[in-house]
């Protein structure tokens, strides 16, 4: 399979350039699908300062420019391109794009996930100049400023208090009554008593105001329709964030607010199917993290594509009858009893060829052949397809595989 991606990585944020380097680095033919420059999100931060071994004056631009030039160093392909829709369920895997169509052994999906915006005038123009998303990554900024926070859900309350450590003012934009907020009671409880903390209630954001940084912000107030200018350094939204799954959706399993599901090591439901980043359901969405899932991925992913290979041309593709004995290493009895099967087949050796399995390691095989923890045990496959299994492993049940 010549133009067969062993991995496809769907997303050019930090996530998947770092899939993308782990990767190529394991010598698996490798490409970032990205529609533009790569860098995500993190590329529209002017100022990152808390990515571990980059201090002060370390740009989101310049930092995601370095991870694609890295990947691209260790053999990883960019495709600039529009993914419009995927089929996961396919061997290989395809990717449709609007330039073309991709095949991949293993995907990783790491388009992310966008800050819901005010979409407001001014929101677009000021961001990464006054407008931010993310008090950990730019409340420092802000140090002896003025800024307001928009929101009152559990992000927007907590970002708001940890921001009272640097601002100078922190005022919170409730589109509620007074006293009423969406977060919950034990936060909001602590926020009120917080007295570096301003509220404006009934109120919406209707302009973000500044010529080339936020200066002020236009208030709308929603029982009186009165509109006022207040002034402020900065603006932190907290509305919700909006994760890029529509794809997605009847393919992989996703939480009920769109997140992909994956295990420790980025799996998700379908063999072959990874996730990465902001897009995935998680605790923390910073640059250090969505790295770290990429990493992570990446190494999964190429185990994946190894173990499969593997299994396919000694087991699912083998000219003749193959005979699958699965064992723990630690088992000492249980691994006589393979020692059992061995002799059995190379006796048999016209008829039989043998496979031996740590279903201890093989997580792969494990999974789609659900096998469990009473090992050791043998399976017989025939064009592919398991025809006998055997828990109860001595010589004549042994027989019954011929």
């Amino acid at each position: 399979m010549e133009n067969v991606y062993d991995l496809l990585v769907i997303g050019g944020g930090p996530a998947g350039l770092a899939a993308g380097v782990y990767g190529a680095r394991a010598r698996m033919k490798t490409a970032i699908i990205e529609k533009g420059k790569p860098g995500g999100q993190a590329a529209t931060t002017s100022e990152l300062e808390n990515y571990p071994g980059f201090g002060r004056g370390t740009s989101g631009p310049g930092l995601t420019q370095a991870m694609a030039e890295h990947a691209e160093s260790m053999g990883a392909e960019f495709i600039k391109d529009i993914v419009v829709s995927l089929d996961l369920e396919s061997n290989p895997k395809k990717i449709v794009g609007k330039k073309g169509e991709y095949l991949a052994k293993a995907v990783i999906y790491g388009l992310g996930a966008q800050p819901r915006g005010l979409n407001v005038p001014g929101e677009g123009k000021l961001r990464g100049k006054g407008v931010s998303y993310c008090a950990t990554c730019d409340a420092e900024f802000f140090e002896e400023l003025d800024v307001v926070v928009v929101g009152s859900g559990d992000a927007a309350i907590e970002e708001a208090e940890y921001l009272t450590k640097f601002a100078e003012n922190v005022t919170v934009i409730v589109i509620h009554e007074e006293g009423k907020v969406d977060a919950n009671q034990v936060s909001a409880e602590r926020a009120f008593k917080n007295p570096q903390l301003n509220w404006i209630w009934n109120s919406t954001v209707q302009t973000v105001n500044g010529d080339g940084i936020v200066e002020s912000i236009t208030l709308k107030n929603i029982k009186t329709g009165e509109e006022t200018e207040y002034p402020t350094n900065g603006v932190f939204v907290f509305i919700g964030s909006v994760p890029t799954t529509e794809m997605l959706k009847g393919q992989v399993e996703l939480t009920n607010r769109g997140y992909i599901i994956t295990d420790e090591k980025m799996a998700t439901n379908v063999e072959g199917v990874f996730a990465a980043g902001d897009v995935r359901d998680k605790y923390l969405r910073q640059v250090i993290t969505a790295a770290s899932d990429g990493a992570i991925a990446a190494v999964a992913a190429e185990k994946y594509v190894h173990e499969t290979e593997l299994w396919d041309s000694e087991v699912l593709n083998a000219t003749k009858p193959v005979v699958v004995a699965y064992y723990n290493p630690m088992d000492m009895a249980g691994t006589e009893k393979v020692g059992m099967v061995d002799r059995f087949v190379s006796a048999n050796s016209d008829k039989l060829s043998l496979v031996k399995v740590d279903a201890t390691r093989n997580e792969l095989v494990q999974k789609r052949y659900n096998i469990g923890n009473e090992l050791p045990m043998v399976q017989l496959f025939v064009d592919g397809q398991v025809k006998t299994s055997l828990k109860d492993i001595n010589e004549e049940n042994l027989k019954t595989l011929l």
